[in-house]
């Protein structure tokens, strides 16, 4: 058993009430379990209890066993204080407060059939362990959970964009553009790109936005690509030239261009095609975060981001060597993963932060729009059963695998707490 299982039954009060009594066999009624505290500090807060025909008002802490209190330093620390009801499995020792003060405790029982559903969970050798369970449920109840996980896994997605805001000062267009350039670089190649980014300021790009000669230069040259004394290539020879009278312009220093990386890369996904589609976009359009405020359905974003790389690269996917012609388009698939990891959780974080509600709930209702992914983990749903509508769908299920099926915190999953409370077994 771990400590969380009893928590779980502490603040969906699955205790045998009755039997809540201290030592002496004195009555204890709970009032008010209290609020769960996920930080420092006792377990509950603001909980209510009734003893000796006198209501108390304080915070509960929970262990397995009531020596856990002293092996936690709990009897050393005043936050601790404030507690007046000491809830354990097993009561092995009394234990006193920093002011010496003897805590009242209670051991708490329960029907022993909810562990014995617990640990069925918690040593399931699925990684989803109510697989056979969940795909029973109810398509309102499953529905309703994945609502609350969708505006968790954004959230999550927003603490990095939450970085870069801090970054640029609460500059949402900085902001936009270098969290935008890091998803360019589609992970393999995000450090780099992210890095170009911050070492490039928007506003420069944006007095060279007429030439998309000039933002490649700019773009290929901060990235660190443009240094190589052995390439015989007539447009890499002039973006040279050009970046060297741009960077002296400017003040710029490039980046080490040792950071990209090539391998195992599909051609039509190397940095050098991606930087081209980026410069790309900025030519096709300034003040970027301003522009995907406006827009109001997908459609729009699949037009706005609807890029190509510039000529060039139309039979090259390296400079310097040339091969077979092909345009190369930013994909569907491409602007699909741009929309879903940056573009909709920094509409999220603007609305939230400037509580426009309208731009929040867009931002959410645009996931309805975006095909579903397609991966490992969705794989496993939809073996059971699961439909995968779209997007709004499919990250709401790898938050759920991700951080409770894997985590094995199906205490706290509402599925896990409809498997714990069925009428079976």
């Amino acid at each position: 058993m771990k400590e969380n299982f009893l928590h779980y039954i502490w603040a969906n009060r699955l205790f045998s009430e009755h039997s809540l009594s201290d030592e002496n066999g004195n009555e204890i009624e709970i009032i008010d379990v209290g609020q769960k505290n996920n930080d420092a500090g006792p377990d509950f807060f603001n909980a209510k209890i009734k003893y000796e025909h006198t209501i108390w008002a304080g915070n509960i802490e929970i262990h397995l066993k009531s020596s856990d209190w002293n092996k936690h330093s709990h009897h050393r620390n005043k936050a601790y204080d404030n507690v007046i009801l000491h809830v354990v499995y097993e009561h092995d020792t009394d234990v006193f407060n920093s002011k010496n003060q003897k805590l009242l405790t209670v051991k708490l029982k329960f029907k022993p059939v909810l562990l014995k559903k617990y640990n069925e969970l918690l040593l399931s050798e699925n990684n989803i362990a109510c697989g056979n369970f969940i795909n029973k449920q109810d398509d309102f109840i499953i529905n309703s959970w994945l609502t609350r996980l969708i505006t968790e896994r954004i959230e999550q997605k927003t603490e990095y964009l939450k970085t870069i805001l801090h970054f640029t000062n609460n500059n949402w267009e900085e902001t936009f553009y270098i969290s935008l350039a890091n998803a360019f670089g589609f992970k393999t190649n995000s450090l780099p790109f992210e890095l170009t980014a911050k070492s490039l300021p928007s506003l420069i790009l944006a007095k060279n936005k007429t030439q998309l000669y000039q933002l490649e230069a700019l773009l290929f040259g901060q990235a660190g690509f443009l240094s190589n004394e052995n390439i015989d290539d007539e447009y890499y020879n002039s973006l040279k030239q050009e970046y060297k009278f741009l960077s002296s312009k400017y003040l710029l220093k490039p980046i080490d261009s040792s950071l990209w990386k090539f391998l195992r890369i599909r051609p039509v996904n190397f940095p050098t095609i991606r930087l081209s589609q980026f410069a790309r976009l900025t030519y096709k359009s300034s003040h970027l975060f301003s522009k995907i405020i406006e827009i109001e359905n997908i459609k729009e974003f699949y037009q706005f981001f609807e890029i190509k790389a510039s000529e060039y690269w139309n039979n090259h996917y390296t400079f310097g060597e040339k091969s077979n012609f092909k345009i190369k388009n930013f994909g569907k698939s491409a602007i699909d993963n741009l929309l879903i990891n940056t573009v909709l959780p920094i509409l999220f974080l603007y609305g939230n932060e400037k509580g426009n509600s309208i731009i929040k709930e867009r931002a959410l209702n645009l996931f309805e729009d975006i095909k579903a992914e397609n991966n490992h983990i969705l794989k496993k749903w939809t073996t059971l059963g699961i439909n995968i509508k779209n997007a709004y769908f499919s990250q709401s299920l790898m938050q759920l695998y991700n951080e409770y099926c894997m985590k094995r915190k199906c205490i706290d999953c509402r599925i896990g707490h409809l498997y714990l409370n069925r009428d079976d077994a």
